[in-house]
C-alpha cells in the first residue's frame, strides 16, 4: 500500500513507491519495445531509440492526443505536472493503454523554490532523485554544445584583435568582424543566479581572451533546447543547429554556430540527447521525459519526438505545456503543432480553488513563505470572481477547436460550495468539469478526469492555429496580445520597434514562428496583475532571434533569462543518507 501523502513529503512517497517500481525491461515488453530499442541507463531509467521507434511503427495509427495546460499560476502552483500524472494514472485504472511526455526539470527550480516538477502525493514520475537530478544528462549536453558556441565567438574574438588578415589567413580563418556591443548568445548554466545576468569577461592581457560584457542565461532558456523541443530528427537538428545566430558583424551580418565552424562539434554533443528518456509513474504507467521547462522564457514543451514516439506507442498520449494557457498552450497551439504536424484531440486546463481566489481579490502569496491564512477557509466569493481567468483560459483552447476539459485539482481546503462555483462557470463556459484527488488517492481520484477526457477525445473537433505564417510579425504579436492575453494592443521600445521592421522586410525571416517572452504570473507583461486585467497594452521592450529553432523571439514587461534564487532555497533541505546513499529533501 502506498504511504499517506498528508503524513509524508513527497521525497518520502516515492521512496517508498519506488521499492515496487518495474525496471526499464518490464515497461519496455508492456511498451512493446524491441530489445535494441532500449537504450538502459541503470536498472529503472532507460533512453529509447526514436528513429527505430518511428521507422518500425510508421504506418500505425497515432493514438489519442491530449495536452495538459492550466489556468494563469500563482507562486503557489497549480498541480500541472502532479494532474498529468494523475491523468496518466486514472486512465490506467480505465484500463487504457496510455504513456505521457512531460518536461526534464530544471536545476534551477529543482533547488530554488519551485521544486523538480515531478509531480506530488500519489501522482508523482519515479525515480524521482535522477529525474530531478540531471536524468540521463541531456541538459548537461545542451550547456556544453551552447557554451561550446561561446568558446569559439569569443576565441576567435581574441584572434582577430590580436592577428593582422594575412596571419588570420595563414589559419585558414577569414575575419568575421564581431561586434562586441551586439552578441546574441550569453553562456548558460543550470541554476538560478542573479549575479551572473550582467558581468564583463576576457578582463587581463591579450593572452586572456576578448573583454567585452556578457551574461549567463539558465541552461533551459538555451536556443539548443528549444531545438530540441521542435527537431523531427537528427537531420533537421543538425541544420537548425547550423543557422544559430551568435553574433552579428559590425556591418550587421549575422554570424552563425555554422560561420564560426562549430555547429558539427555542439551538434556532436546532443546526439544522444535526441532519444527521449523513459521512467514511470507511481502506479508504473510509463512516462517520456524530453525537453525542459520555462514556458515563460522558452517554448517550454515537451519534444514533438517524445510525442510522435508516444502516439504510436498507446491510445492515448498526454503531453505537457508550461504554465498557464496564455504561454505555454499558446506555444503548443501555434508552434509546436505548426511544426509537428499533430493535432490535439483535447486540451486539460488545470486549475485550483486556492489560485482562483487569489486571481478574485485573496493576497497574493509569497514565494518560500507560509501560504496566507485567507486561503484556509471559504470564500466563494473570492472564487467566483477568480474564475474569470479560468473561463478566459477555456476561451483560447476553444479558439484553438481544442475541447476543453477543466481539472479541479483538489486542496483539503477546498468546499463543497467554492468547488460548485468552479464547476458552474467553467460549464457556462463550454468545458467540460472534473474533479480530481490524485495527489491524494493517486489514479483512483482521478476517475471523473479520465472519463471527461475519454468523453472529449471521442467528439470531433475544429483544430485550427491562431494565425498564418504569412502573417506579418507585428500582425501576429497584436493578435496573440489581443486575443489570448486581453490586451487593447502592443507598444514597443524604439529598438524592438526596429528589430520588428527589419524582420518583416526580410523574406527568410519574416517567415519563422513567433515565441512571445512574458511573466507567466499574469496575463500582462505585469506579473501583480491577477484576474483577467483591462485596458492595458502589451509592452515588447526587446525581439531576439532564434533562428535555428525557427522563432522570432519578442521580450515584453521586464522578464529575466536569468531567473534568481530566493532567501529560502529548496536546497537547504536536500541531504544524502550516507549509510544507505540515498538523496532526501527532494520535491
Amino acid at each position: 500500500m502506498p504511504i499517506d501523502p498528508t503524513k509524508h513529503a513527497d521525497w518520502e512517497v516515492a521512496e517508498a513507491a519506488e521499492k515496487n517500481m518495474k525496471t526499464v525491461y518490464q515497461l519496455a515488453d508492456e511498451l512493446g519495445l524491441l530489445k535494441d530499442e532500449l537504450l538502459p541507463h541503470g536498472h529503472y531509467v532507460a533512453k529509447v531509440d526514436f528513429k527505430s521507434v518511428l521507422n518500425r511503427l510508421g504506418n500505425k495509427p497515432d493514438g489519442k492526443y491530449v495536452d495538459v495546460t492550466a489556468i494563469t499560476p500563482t507562486p503557489l502552483g497549480e498541480g500541472k505536472s502532479t494532474t498529468t500524472m494523475g491523468l496518466v494514472q486514472g486512465l490506467g485504472k480505465r484500463n487504457k493503454s496510455v504513456i505521457a511526455a512531460i518536461r526534464q526539470p530544471s536545476g534551477g527550480p529543482t533547488m530554488n523554490i519551485k521544486g523538480s516538477a515531478a509531480g506530488g502525493g500519489l501522482s508523482q514520475c519515479i525515480p524521482l532523485t535522477p529525474f530531478s537530478l540531471g536524468l540521463t544528462g541531456d541538459i548537461n549536453a545542451i550547456m556544453n554544445a551552447h557554451n561550446l558556441s561561446m568558446v569559439a565567438l569569443t576565441a576567435r574574438m581574441q584572434h582577430e584583435n590580436n592577428y593582422s588578415d594575412e596571419q588570420l589567413a595563414k589559419r585558414g580563418l577569414k575575419r568575421l568582424d564581431v561586434d562586441p556591443k551586439n552578441v546574441q548568445m550569453a553562456w548558460i548554466m543550470d541554476f538560478c543566479a542573479q549575479s551572473l545576468r550582467k558581468m564583463v569577461i576576457g578582463m587581463g592581457g591579450k593572452m586572456d581572451g576578448f573583454m567585452m560584457e556578457s551574461r549567463f542565461d539558465i541552461a533551459v532558456s538555451s536556443e539548443i533546447m528549444a531545438i530540441l523541443a521542435v527537431s523531427k530528427d537528427l537531420k533537421d537538428f543538425r541544420e537548425r543547429m547550423g543557422r544559430i545566430v551568435v553574433a552579428y558583424s559590425r556591418g550587421g551580418k549575422p554570424i552563425t554556430t555554422e560561420d564560426l565552424e562549430v555547429a558539427g562539434a555542439m551538434t556532436a554533443w546532443m546526439v544522444e540527447a535526441l532519444n527521449p528518456n523513459l521512467l514511470q509513474t507511481i502506479e508504473g504507467q510509463p512516462v517520456l521525459v524530453h525537453a525542459g521547462p520555462f514556458a515563460n522564457i522558452a517554448i517550454g514543451q515537451s519534444s514533438i519526438i517524445a510525442d510522435r514516439v508516444g502516439l504510436k506507442l498507446r491510445d492515448y498520449h498526454i503531453t505537457e505545456s508550461g504554465f498557464g494557457a496564455d504561454i505555454g498552450f499558446e506555444k503548443f497551439w501555434n508552434l509546436k503543432c505548426r511544426y509537428s504536424g499533430l493535432k490535439p484531440n483535447a486540451a486539460v486546463i488545470v486549475a485550483t480553488v486556492r489560485a482562483l481566489k487569489c486571481h478574485g481579490g485573496a493576497p497574493i502569496p509569497v514565494p518560500g513563505k507560509p501560504i496566507p491564512d485567507e486561503y484556509k477557509a471559504e470564500n466563494v466569493e473570492w472564487t467566483e470572481k477568480g474564475c474569470i481567468n479560468l473561463t478566459h483560459h477555456i476561451k483560447t483552447v476553444k479558439s484553438a477547436g481544442i475541447n476543453p476539459v477543466v481539472c479541479i485539482n483538489a486542496f483539503y481546503s477546498d468546499t463543497d460550495n467554492e468547488i460548485a462555483v468552479v464547476r458552474r462557470m467553467a460549464e457556462a463556459a463550454g468545458a467540460r468539469v472534473a474533479l480530481s484527488k490524485h495527489w491524494l488517492k493517486g489514479g483512483e481520484g482521478a476517475l471523473e478526469l479520465a472519463d471527461a477526457v475519454i468523453d472529449a477525445c471521442n467528439e470531433t473537433n475544429d483544430f485550427k492555429l491562431l494565425y498564418p505564417i504569412e502573417l506579418p510579425l507585428r500582425d501576429r504579436i497584436e493578435k496573440i496580445a489581443t486575443q489570448v492575453y486581453g490586451a487593447d494592443g502592443v507598444e514597443y521600445s524604439p529598438d524592438a520597434l526596429k528589430k520588428a521592421k527589419n524582420i518583416e522586410g526580410d523574406p527568410e525571416l519574416s517567415k519563422l514562428g513567433t515565441c512571445m517572452v512574458k511573466t507567466h504570473l499574469s496575463l500582462t507583461d505585469n506579473p501583480n496583475k491577477k484576474g483577467v486585467p483591462k485596458d492595458w497594452k502589451l509592452f515588447v521592450r526587446d525581439i531576439l532571434l532564434y533562428k535555428g529553432a525557427g522563432f522570432v523571439v519578442p521580450v515584453a514587461g521586464d522578464i529575466k533569462l536569468m531567473p534568481g534564487t530566493s532567501s529560502d532555497p529548496a536546497y537547504r533541505r536536500v541531504d544524502v543518507d550516507v549509510e544507505t546513499g540515498k538523496v532526501k529533501g527532494l520535491f
